[in-house]
């Protein structure tokens, strides 16, 4: 369907409710797709239009679908692809001057979405424009938020730490929760944690598991050599990760053993179900301590980017749980410090030392408490709906 004006656009000029939406990723087209459905519910009327994914789509025929090409990481990537994002920002521009929505959505992805906000705001000074799912300026450039209390008309957080540092410059912001706690809420099951299982978990990029899962295997073989008794389950995000995966274990030599098993898509399951767990730094943190697996957190980049991230980045933890705790609460190995010995002593703490296990189990929900309560899509739509009254 392209980026281009629609035939509807003059029919669409006179609806009282209009909402332009805007995802970049996998993940904000899930967020996107939940908070237009909720939308529906509190404004029967609304029409949106804008760019997202296929979950998005498939709620209003008028998103396009550009996540596939969109979902770029890492600045030279980006930088690659500048003439295309450059085309789809001028075109995106064209439909929304021509569409003058009542509302703009935009979600995450911040270096398109800022930059967009600030666009949209010089040609439609009238249009509101909200941003849901903040982007994470409070660790990697604070400099930005006074241009975004400048730019935005709302701003809805999903970690509550982050309201007061959007407020206190000046921008009206409202902690609705996080989508997580409604995704778990569907995938709890009632199983009983193995005994001697250990989660590894990572990550879901190509990159994280090239990096780190030879890591978490070598740890194993070691660990196998003085407690065969213990065994390890991965998860892997598709099932062309999971034949990276089997390929790692394969050279470790310990395919023929039977101690790691690989499965697709069961993260949520294992972390359910195993005694504790090491997971790669992300939303994965956050999942396993909601769901109560004790865990160490491993992360692992290329030195340059790890340089960059050090000049850029300034917060004291790496981990989402230590950071929304405020402390340290999960053990953080990171770059030099992810190395299988230090690996093997944080999990065979874990393994054999039940009351540190419990104490951390403990910790851990009670850190995720602080995400708030299921309904995080419904509060954010009724936050978007009173810009119509």
């Amino acid at each position: 369907m392209g980026f281009e004006v629609f035939s509807q656009v003059a029919t669409s000029a006179s609806v009282s409710q209009s909402i332009y939406i805007v995802a970049g990723e996998v993940s904000g087209d899930t967020h996107g797709a939940c908070l237009m459905s909720a939308l529906q519910e509190q404004l029967p009327e609304v029409v949106f239009h804008g760019a997202g994914g296929p979950e998005m789509q498939a709620v209003s025929e008028h998103v396009t679908n550009w996540v596939e090409d969109a979902a770029v990481m890492g600045i030279v990537e980006v930088l690659k692809h500048y003439k295309w994002f450059k085309q789809r920002f001028d075109e995106m521009l064209r439909e929304l001057v021509a569409l003058k929505p009542d509302v703009l959505v935009l979600i995450d992805y911040p270096g398109f979405n800022l930059r967009f906000a600030t666009a949209v705001r010089e040609q439609l000074p009238d249009t509101k424009i909200v941003y849901y799912i903040s982007p994470q300026v409070w660790a990697w450039n604070k400099g930005r938020i006074p241009k975004m209390a400048a730019t935005l008309d709302l701003m809805l957080c999903i970690f509550p730490f982050e309201q007061e540092i959007f407020q206190s410059a000046g921008l009206k912001t409202v902690f609705t929760g996080h989508p997580l706690v409604d995704e778990l809420e569907e995938k709890k099951i009632d199983v009983p944690r193995e005994d001697g299982l250990v989660g590894l978990f990572p990550g879901s990029r190509e990159r994280e598991v090239a990096r780190l899962f030879p890591l978490m295997v070598e740890t194993a073989r070691r660990m196998h050599v003085h407690h065969p008794e213990w065994t390890y389950e991965a998860a892997a995000a598709s099932e062309k990760l999971a034949a990276s995966m089997r390929e790692i274990v394969q050279k470790s030599g310990l395919a023929d053993t039977g101690v790691i098993k690989i499965g697709t898509g069961t993260s949520h399951a294992l972390m359910q179900r195993a005694t504790c767990g090491v997971v790669a730094s992300g939303t994965a943190t956050l999942e396993a301590a909601a769901l109560g697996l004790p865990y160490c957190l491993v992360y692992k980049v290329a030195w340059p980017t790890w340089v960059m991230g050090k000049l850029l980045v300034k917060v004291d933890f790496i981990g989402l749980v230590n950071i929304l705790a405020g402390e340290k609460v999960v053990d953080e190995l990171i770059q030099t410090e992810a190395e299988p010995h230090n690996l093997e002593l944080c999990l065979t703490t874990l393994l054999k030392d039940e009351s540190a296990r419990e104490t951390l189990r403990a910790r851990l929900l009670d850190t995720a408490s602080r995400l708030g309560e299921p309904g995080a899509h419904d509060r954010a739509a009724a936050e978007i709906a009173k810009l119509f009254v």
